[in-house]
């Protein structure tokens, strides 16, 4: 019975020795948390600021450019005579037309007409198939007359009433006539009276009023316009 205590006492040394190297080897034993880098930043990222378009003022709309204005048609009356000094020629110019007349003031006359170009130069014809062709430049009109038979180089000025170019036609005592006037710049007239187409020199006009006596008849002749 007293080797039994000794016995007993050895075992409680194991049991308490086993329960020593159980409780050290629980608390030593490290903690397996998987990884050991900082985890990543999973906070979402701050959204860009968004740019404000920033409205272009519209530029002001441009007005068209205005077309460039048209030069002036020349209008005026122009009287001359031919460069040999036999006859005469007044233009007549009206919103772009011309009608002229060329007399020698005997038996030779032709009545032309035709437009007139923005630069001042024209081609006046005949019915009868003269050609006048000139050009106006400043205050006198420079050119020629193709009569046919010969050609007439001119110059015409400027005229102010009562120079100019002038017309009647009228019945008298039966017979047709047709009467053709050019008032100078110096006053000296140039013109021809057709009877029934019969010409001759035309008797002089009131350059005024126009007035004109024909065979006892008095006529008016009129300022002569396109």
């Amino acid at each position: 019975m007293k080797r039994s205590g000794p016995l007993f006492t050895l075992l409680a040394g194991l049991l308490l020795a086993l329960f020593m190297l159980s409780l050290n080897a629980t608390t030593g034993t490290r903690s397996t948390s998987v990884g050991s880098d900082t985890p990543p930043d999973t906070s979402s990222p701050s959204p860009k600021p968004t740019a404000t378009a920033t409205a272009t003022p519209e530029k002001p709309s441009r007005s068209p450019s205005p077309s460039p204005s048209k030069t002036a048609l020349p209008t005026g009356d122009y009287a001359g005579r031919t460069d040999d000094d036999s006859s005469a020629v007044a233009v007549t110019l009206r919103d772009g037309k011309a009608v002229a007349y060329f007399c020698d003031g005997r038996d030779q006359e032709s009545w032309l007409k035709g437009d007139v170009k923005d630069d001042g130069s024209m081609r006046l014809t005949s019915q009868k198939g003269d050609v006048l062709t000139a050009e106006l430049t400043g205050r006198r009109i420079r050119g020629t007359v193709d009569m046919g038979q010969r050609e007439y180089g001119f110059t015409a000025d400027k005229a102010l009433k009562p120079s100019g170019l002038y017309r009647a036609t009228e019945t008298v005592r039966g017979a047709k006539v047709d009467g053709g006037w050019i008032v100078l710049p110096n006053g000296r007239q140039v013109g021809i009276l057709k009877r029934d187409d019969k010409p001759a020199a035309a008797p002089p006009i009131d350059p005024e009023t126009g007035a004109v006596t024909v065979d006892g008849q008095q006529l008016t002749a009129r300022p002569v316009t396109p």
